[in-house]
């Protein structure tokens, strides 16, 4: 059975095509007080104070929007297109790591300009927030793949889990807002992990220390066939040669 939700995501939401002008008229309040909404009071606020604010009844609002998540899938995805061009900007960087962290940090910003938009990224399953999820992923995943195959970031990350950590740390700062410096904290150890490591690779001795081993040990056995040239055994216990010893010394 389709949803109401995954009928109206096979639609476009933001372009009305044959909507008559009053149709459009609430469509386009509805989405500027949605927007405001959800800045000022989070993705959890009350679809009927988004209705009375837009000047319309709440039959009005589900008529254009199913449910909340279709109503918010309209309105991030008018803030994902700056996303989506950031990240066609960023392609073009000298290092592809770098501008998959400058585009991650993009995504936080804007996660946590919405309250509750990163909470319900991570908590939608597969027929919700739809088309958000799939434009973030679209767009971060070309990044993610120039870096990984310039071997600056882990072969096994994917761009689901960067976003959901992403979506995770900014989740952490909203329930601690009185800590300074925590998003660049989290960010920090976020980005620490996702890149490669050379210390990670199995370690081997150095190259030059095996030369160094193998020079030191040529020379001990060159000291010991000149010695037995020369007749002249060395008392290892003193460092005198042998036929030099107190004993053997004339009266």
């Amino acid at each position: 059975m389709v949803s109401s939700t995954e009928r109206y995501l096979d639609g476009h939401p933001g372009r009305n095509d044959g909507m008559r002008a009053d149709a459009q008229r609430n469509y386009d309040r509805l989405l500027e007080e949605a927007r405001q909404a959800f800045i000022v009071h989070g993705t959890d606020v009350a679809l009927e104070d988004i209705a009375r604010h837009a000047g319309v009844g709440i039959g009005t609002l589900y008529r254009h929007f199913p449910d909340r998540y279709s109503l918010m899938n309209a309105v991030f995805q008018q803030e994902l297109d700056a996303l989506t061009a950031r990240s066609h900007e960023l392609i073009a960087e000298d290092d592809p790591a770098q501008a998959l962290i400058t585009w991650l940090h993009a995504v936080a910003v804007h996660s946590a300009a919405y309250r509750g938009l990163a909470a319900a990224i991570m908590d939608a399953g597969d027929t919700r927030m739809v088309q958000c999820k799939t434009a973030l992923r679209t767009a971060g995943g070309t990044l993610l793949r120039r870096a990984q195959q310039a071997g600056a970031i882990r072969d096994d990350a994917t761009i689901a889990d960067l976003l959901r950590l992403t979506s995770a740390i900014v989740l952490a700062v909203e329930k601690n807002p009185e800590e300074r410096g925590l998003f660049g904290r989290l960010m920090s150890l976020a980005v620490d992990g996702m890149r490669t490591r050379e210390d990670e690779r199995p370690t081997e001795p150095a190259a030059e220390d095996v030369r160094g081993r193998a020079d030191d040990s040529a020379r001990e056995d060159a000291g010991r066939a000149a010695d037995q040239d020369t007749g002249r055994d060395t008392d290892v216990r003193d460092g005198v040669p042998e036929d030099e010893s107190p004993a053997s010394r004339p009266g």
